[in-house]
């Protein structure tokens, strides 16, 4: 065991592949359906929205895809990033356990969203694609994605759901720094914003309703623009591996082994980013890491959800997966955590959790930021509220080993900083937050609008 509190590796660590999970699964991946004919989804569909590249990548069976030398350049801004061991935080704990977190908050705009919008940018590009669509939460992805498109010469429409919209207007300005069109969704530049509107001028909006909105502008410019997606899709999740890819060799340098592993999932991308390479150890080389994500209370998808084909987005025109899901009609509370308010979860993630190879906690608001501040006191960092529920798991398995006494090497992913949800950190300072379990009601109410497809579709 290393007595140094940074693990750093050189560029030339840098991973040369991402890893495909769905190649070592011992689930078998449910069929991706279209949502107007219910039937197998077909390469046609997909390029309305995708380049063949990253189609190619999304049903991809093979072990490992190379990192692209162009992606591998922009990477080397920020990655390999740094594996710090929390020995403040273990202090303030008085704990047996050792915690280390992968800080992804040093990329450019400081979350682990670059780690895939530099390889959709690039596919793009190389595609001949001017201009793309995306929706975003709390910003981090739309962020990310205006900073590639930015780097390789491509439009950006962001369609940001208009509670972060309003709560987070640095984020927004970060956006349009880079050159990005942001738009607060619901919006009057879609048929499907419109319609909303029309019902109801004061919706919020949500991410699947962000989704419509993105989703029908890139489908109705008949080829002009693209769409990309910052979670939930297999290709999204695979680009995000360079995260854990890191992590085993950093740890290697620390002379460890983490026995848990634990990172905050809206969609699934920074958790499986950090936890499929070492499922695969579990798989392939009999580790028995454990694997835990931790949600919001507000929303469910995991812990309470319907593990059941559903629409990706609100408006009913994404592609049909199985997933856990809460709903497509699902309307998030307004908590900080905006980046964790999707209807559903990424498939792969949402199959692994249904045959028990990782495990799912849920975790209130308030605790969260309890968690946060708990952190930023002993470490400096002052984290994103996504991330601060990873932060209240890993405190509370690294009490629960102090209660047990036992040793207990707990890693998790620290996906992206703070200093754009001040107003969150405000309202939780002055004691204005509260917490909000979704009702079970409201969730088998959503399930009546399920689509009625087979397994076998």
């Amino acid at each position: 065991m290393s007595d140094q509190t940074r693990f750093i590796l050189n560029e030339t660590d840098l991973p040369r592949n991402w890893y495909n999970v769905l190649a070592d699964s011992p689930v078998p991946p449910a069929p991706v359906l279209n949502p107007m004919t219910k039937e197998a989804i077909t390469p046609e569909f997909l390029s309305v929205l995708f380049p063949m590249e990253i189609i190619q990548q999304e049903v991809s069976t093979e072990r490992y895809i190379e990192i692209p030398e162009e992606v591998r350049e922009i990477y080397k801004l920020y990655r390999p990033t740094p594996l710090v061991r929390a020995r403040r935080l273990e202090k303030a704990l008085d704990t047996p356990a050792h915690i280390y977190y992968k800080n992804e908050s040093v990329s450019p705009v400081g979350s682990h969203k670059p780690n895939t919008a530099i390889p959709q940018a690039f596919y793009n590009k190389v595609a001949g694609t001017k201009a793309m669509t995306t929706e975003t939460g709390a910003g981090q992805w739309g962020a990310a994605l205006s900073m590639a498109c930015n780097f390789f010469g491509i439009d950006l429409e962001v369609y940001m759901v208009k509670i972060s919209y309003n709560q987070k207007p640095y984020r927004r300005i970060f956006m349009q720094t880079y050159g990005a069109q942001v738009f607060a969704s619901p919006t009057d530049r879609t048929e499907y914003g419109r319609a909303l509107l029309a019902k109801d001028p004061e919706n919020t909006g949500s991410l699947g309703i962000a989704i419509s909105e993105a989703v029908e502008m890139a489908a109705a410019s008949g080829g002009t623009k693209k769409y990309g997606i910052g979670s939930v899709l297999n290709h999204v999740l695979l680009h995000q591996t360079v995260i854990g890819e890191e992590a085993l060799k950093q740890m290697d340098l620390a002379g460890e082994y983490p026995d848990v592993i634990i990172g905050c999932v809206g969609g699934g991308s920074n958790f499986s980013g950090i936890a499929y390479p070492f499922l695969r150890q579990n798989l392939k080389d009999g580790q028995r890491t454990r694997l835990v994500a931790v949600e919001p209370t507000a929303t469910p998808s995991l812990t309470k959800g319907v593990y059941a084909f559903d629409y990706g987005d609100t408006a009913q025109m994404a592609p049909i997966v199985k997933m856990y899901t809460l709903g497509h009609t699902f309307m998030p509370a307004g908590i900080h955590a905006g980046g964790l308010r999707y209807h559903g979860m990424a498939p792969s993630v949402s199959a692994l959790y249904d045959a028990g190879y990782i495990e799912a906690v849920a975790v209130s608001q308030i605790g969260t930021f309890d968690a946060a501040v708990q952190f930023t006191k002993a470490e400096g960092i002052l984290p994103a509220p996504e991330s601060a529920h990873a932060i209240r798991v890993a405190i509370n398995e690294a009490l629960d080993a102090k209660a047990k006494g036992e040793k207990r090497v707990i890693l998790f992913n620290l996906s992206g900083h703070g200093h754009f949800d001040m107003t969150a950190y405000q309202s939780y300072l002055n004691g204005e937050l509260v917490d909000y379990e979704h009702p079970e009601h409201a969730i088998e109410e959503a399930m009546k609008d399920l689509p009625q497809v087979s397994e076998e579709a």
